[in-house]
């Protein structure tokens, strides 16, 4: 039974902004995506933002691999993409698992710079290269991108900057 505590805290925290966005990511063919619904921005000189998203989804490998993913946001009363992008339907990653389905196969999707698949049904992408990857040491884990392009209601723009050197 939820404390009074507990049940101040959750009422506190439901008072942050939160969302309903698709995460996506490719590597080597491989592509997966899944719903998160905490993004904001961190920076705007870079443009950064930043992710959390639930740890062992299937994307982990992609993103990982190919140091890149892309954020939209879906329109409100959207009922496919949350429906199919569940975290239980898509946690097997192609990567992990070979006979796992894309979950965009017969998903009409574009790419900009990092390859990450783009639904049209997001009118606002951002397409990230990942400088930062922070583990909570809980479920869910932190992504840092780097804004290299974004897409809005149709229009690209690339943002133009220069590769962000490893750490390594």
């Amino acid at each position: 039974m939820p404390t009074t505590t507990d049940t101040i805290l959750s009422a506190t925290l439901g008072l942050l902004p939160k969302g309903t966005y698709l995460m996506t990511a490719a590597f080597e063919g491989q592509r997966g995506g899944m719903v998160v619904s905490s993004v904001q921005r961190c920076c705007d000189d870079p443009a950064l933002i930043c992710v959390a998203a639930r740890k062992g989804h299937a994307i982990d490998p992609l993103i990982r691999d190919s140091r890149g993913f892309a954020v939209g946001i879906v329109p409100e009363g959207d009922k496919m993409i949350p429906r199919k992008f569940r975290f239980d339907d898509t946690a097997v990653s192609p990567v992990i698992e070979p006979v796992a389905d894309d979950p965009f196969e017969a998903i009409p999707t574009t790419t900009m710079v990092t390859g990450s698949p783009l639904l049209s049904r997001c009118p606002v992408w951002f397409d990230c290269e990942v400088t930062r990857r922070i583990d909570l040491e809980a479920n869910y884990e932190l992504f840092v991108g780097r804004v290299l392009a974004i897409l809005h209601n149709g229009e690209r723009i690339d943002l133009n900057h220069e590769p962000v050197e490893d750490d390594d």
